[in-house]
């Protein structure tokens, strides 16, 4: 089945500007992740306008690395699309890896990337290349205060916290609005605050901020109040849905952002063609309405064999998280006050994974009946052996079978699951037909040309241009050939050769003579010869104009300014994570002084293992801000884990953040 049904990306609105908006519609930016070069590839193929990977050292995916040459071949690859590639250096740096780090952004930049997304501040005062600097989320970007003060030592885009609100973004937008808003759209979240979080470098001594991750937050816990009575027990309490936007790109493009990421650089090239492709359709759908108002950063037209579907990938179940959050009925908090202005927000949906931090998938019905080795589904869906079907059983535990044999809606498991119901939710989370899909070549991204054929001294010239949002980009090629007048009208034949485009990037548009009436005998041997040489030609002259357009350090402030917003800076992220002494010089220029070392290098008893806006209390409908509710706990209360180990929780009903201690 062939859906070709996507917006041609080369719908040139105005001159180019990075998505900057300097006139004319605004560019926005479908980013995608890359685990490597494959997935890269896929990633373009499918529709994304840039893509960001991991250097082989520095990344905050530390199983994500890749080396120079793969990053190279994936920037040549991209940038042919007008799209762009961004490598994270985003880890925290330790004084002995600085000069490392530098030489690896040095020769990232001389591989053709075009930002770096940065989390440590030391690699402000190094001595960089010209290379376009992005704010990593890592660096707690949650308040217009925080991304002025970024902007004004050059990072010329702020990758936002997962949890504002599309109030929240329009603030930081209002506050620097020459500044490049890139927000998360889909996928995995964390519960704590990105940068924030130092749960897994004291349980494991593996640091989150190092791209060590253990994933402490999706581990079975036990809430217990303080004389030791179990409120919930045995749950994934700190494990939280995936995050799906898909319906809301609009409104975040209206409250500012420019780029729309899509999580997963741990994820496989199966995830990132789907979720790729189905945010590219909508995104399209978007521009196609308001033409005048946006349009796409990176240029060519994507095909599909496939039908783009976000519920048949991994997820945990969806949410909007906090980015349509409203303030819900005030109630006065414990002291008698009222919630600051831009805090109490409250998620409209369940925003939790309780029950399993493994993927669910789609929802395809519920169990109708159960007869001897088979099961009847009362839904829509179509199965296929192969099929893997999982439901929460009673001990609020997610257990998957394998279809074995589907006849319609009845299904011949493997083993037939002994906790299986009828009434029970199925959901499916391996699509055996729609993985044997993707597996192959899903997609074909091609952009329009069109051909001039010339007569010129002694032989031919071919000229083949391409559209582009930057405007046309043209090649020649010319052969040697004799003059040979035609038996029969040549021009179907030569538009049927030059036109053989194949493996090539391009797809011709149409095919011009001059002179028009150019009636000569080419042999199909020189015209495939020209359409080579000129098609190879082009993809360099596209390449080296995407190098042209790179950007370096920007200039959107100055030290005033960074000054002005300092106190601001350090009074809401209470760990500014300083591993080096570059970094700390840095801070103490702007007058925040005092802080303390990283929590890697020394372990404060003081520092909160992980600062949320996910409150337990509120999700389990304990909140006490909200109209008053029965059977209060008495706190303080605690998270457990199966080994004994015990946390202390923290309210903060002013912000409406929930804060985890180790329990000393």
């Amino acid at each position: 089945m062939n859906h070709d049904n996507t917006y041609n990306h080369a719908a040139a609105h105005g001159a180019h500007d990075g998505g900057r908006g300097e006139g004319g519609p605004r560019a926005l930016e479908l980013l995608a992740p890359a685990k490597d070069l494959e997935c890269g590839k896929a990633a373009i193929d499918h529709g994304a306008d840039a893509v960001y990977i991991g250097a082989e050292r520095f990344g905050a995916r530390q199983a994500a690395g890749n080396p120079v040459a793969d990053i190279a071949e994936l920037c040549r690859y991209a940038h042919t699309y007008g799209a762009r590639v961004y490598v994270t250096v985003n880890t925290i740096i330790y004084d002995n890896e600085l000069d490392d780090t530098v030489r690896t952004v040095n020769s990232l930049y001389e591989a053709g990337a075009d930002a770096i997304l940065v989390q440590d501040m030391a690699l402000l005062k190094a001595p960089l290349p010209p290379i376009e600097l992005h704010a990593s989320t890592q660096t707690d970007n949650r308040t217009p205060e925080k991304a002025a003060w970024l902007a004004a030592h050059g990072f010329s885009r702020v990758v936002l916290a997962r949890e504002l609100s599309l109030g929240e973004i329009a603030a930081v937008h209002a506050k620097v609005p020459a500044v490049e808003l890139e927000a998360f759209v889909h996928g995995a979240l964390c519960v704590s605050f990105s940068g924030q979080c130092y749960a897994s470098q004291h349980c494991f001594g593996r640091s989150a901020n190092r791209g060590e991750c253990a994933q402490f937050c999706r581990l079975k816990f036990s809430l217990e109040d303080a004389a030791g009575n179990v409120l919930a027990a045995d749950r994934h309490l700190l494990s939280l849905k995936d995050m799906c936007r898909i319906d809301h790109l609009e409104q975040m493009a209206e409250a500012g952002v420019t780029s729309f990421k899509i999580e997963g650089r741990l994820k496989d090239a199966a995830y990132v063609k789907n979720v790729t492709a189905a945010y590219s359709l909508r995104l399209d759908e978007m521009i196609r309405r308001h033409p005048d108002r946006y349009r796409r950063a990176s240029w060519g037209r994507c095909t599909y064999t496939f039908k783009p579907n976000v519920d048949k990938t991994f997820n945990r179940g969806f949410t909007d998280y906090f980015l349509t959050a409203d303030s819900g009925p005030r109630a006065t908090a414990p002291d008698g006050g009222h919630a600051r202005p831009g805090h109490g927000l409250w998620p409209k949906d369940d925003i939790t994974s309780f029950d399993t931090p493994k993927a669910r998938g789609e929802r395809v019905g519920k169990v109708k009946d159960i007869k001897g080795a088979a099961l009847t589904v009362a839904g829509t869906a179509a199965f296929a052996n192969g099929d893997g079907l999982c439901f929460v059983n009673a001990r609020h535990e997610l257990e998957g079978f394998r279809v074995n044999r589907a006849e319609g809606n009845k299904i011949y498991p493997l083993k037939m699951p002994a906790a299986l119901t009828r009434g029970t939710t199925l959901y499916r989370n391996y699509d055996k037909a729609f993985s044997d899909t993707l597996a192959g070549q899903s997609a074909v991204r091609k952009i329009g040309v069109g051909m001039t054929l010339a007569e010129a001294p002694g032989g031919f010239r071919l000229t083949m241009t391409a559209q582009t949002a930057d405007g046309p980009v043209s090649a020649e090629s010319y052969a040697p050939a004799e003059r040979q007048a035609a038996q029969k009208p040549q021009g179907d034949n030569i538009a049927r050769q030059l036109g053989k485009l194949g493996n090539t990037p391009f797809d011709c548009l149409k095919v011009s003579l001059e002179p028009e009436d150019m009636n000569l005998f080419v042999p199909s041997s020189v015209l495939s010869a020209m359409r080579r040489d000129a098609a190879a030609s082009l993809e360099e002259a596209l390449q080296a104009a995407a190098l042209k357009r790179r950007g370096g350090r920007a200039d959107y402030g100055d030290p005033a300014t960074a000054r002005a917003m300092a106190t601001a800076v350090a009074e809401e992220s209470r760990q500014l994570n300083i591993a080096n002494g570059l970094a700390r010089r840095l801070y103490e220029d702007d007058g925040i002084c005092g802080q303390p070392p990283a929590y890697e290098i020394t372990e404060s008893a003081g520092t909160p293992l992980m600062r949320c806006r996910h409150c337990l209390r509120r999700s389990l409908g304990r909140c006490l801000r909200r109209e008053r509710q029965e059977g209060a706990w008495r706190g303080p209360l605690y998270l457990r884990l199966a080994d004994g180990r015990r946390f202390g929780l923290r309210f903060n009903c002013d912000k409406c953040e929930m804060e985890i201690y180790a329990d000393h």
